[in-house]
């Protein structure tokens, strides 16, 4: 098996599943050469749509013209903050995030229509006192004690040292979670090197889960056979 495949991730999934998917690919098939690309959930989906990307893991499939669509996972979503943060408990509600500053992605991003969702079921509105689209620099003022922040675990498991920077709690809502989508061109486009690379995408992502560096996650399992959406 040989060829070229380009995959998009975005910047909190390539963190925890980026390179241990090139070093999978590379003790599998090492004849395969992987392009990597990290991006915004929307951007990958035009670079889908374009075809500049063989497959990516989407949080938003409004753009599927003919993508071939699977289940991958639902993410929990977590409250962090530094650990220099005032030492009372963490909330695990939406409800008692009123009052704290948080720094969120824009608008633009998949997350935060998640979380402006969760807020306006509640009738509440978030204490943003920044938008940043830069996942390092909104971890790095996480870490600094600058303001807390709602992000997937795999937002914290590419930080280093999370144990004595970071605090983080588990948002118990119904809903507080982001669902994860492993779209690819039509499988009548896709190589034989990209369907390898997908179905390997796949048991990286359950051993991930198994052994316990992507946490909060509960797996989406495959159907019978993969959804089509034809032309938009």
């Amino acid at each position: 098996m040989s060829g070229q495949v380009s995959v998009g991730l975005a910047p909190t999934t390539a963190g925890v599943l980026g390179f241990a998917l090139i070093e999978a690919m590379r003790h599998e098939y090492p004849d395969i050469r992987i392009h990597l690309v990290e991006g915004l959930s929307g951007h990958l989906g035009e670079m889908l749509n374009a075809r500049e990307l063989d497959l990516a893991v989407l949080f938003d499939i409004d753009q599927a013209r003919r993508w071939s669509i699977q289940p991958l996972v639902d993410e929990r979503l977590f409250f962090v903050c530094s650990t220099d943060a005032l030492p009372r408990a963490l909330p695990t509600r939406f409800a008692e995030l009123g009052d704290r500053p948080l720094v969120l992605p824009t608008h633009r991003h998949g997350l935060r229509r998640v979380i402006d969702a969760a807020f306006k079921a509640l009738d509440l509105r978030p204490t943003v006192i920044a938008e940043v689209d830069s996942l390092s620099v909104l971890m790095h003022m996480v870490a600094r004690g600058m303001a807390g922040s709602i992000q997937p675990w795999a937002a914290l498991g590419r930080e280093r040292d999370i144990e004595q920077t970071l605090r983080w709690a588990e948002i118990e809502d119904e809903g507080a979670a982001r669902r994860n989508l492993l779209c690819s061109l039509s499988e009548d486009e896709l190589s034989p090197a990209a369907m390898a690379t997908r179905a390997l995408l796949r048991r990286v992502v359950q051993r991930l889960i198994a052994d316990g560096s992507w946490r909060g996650v509960k797996i989406r399992h495959l159907d019978s056979r993969s959804v089509d959406l034809g032309s938009a």
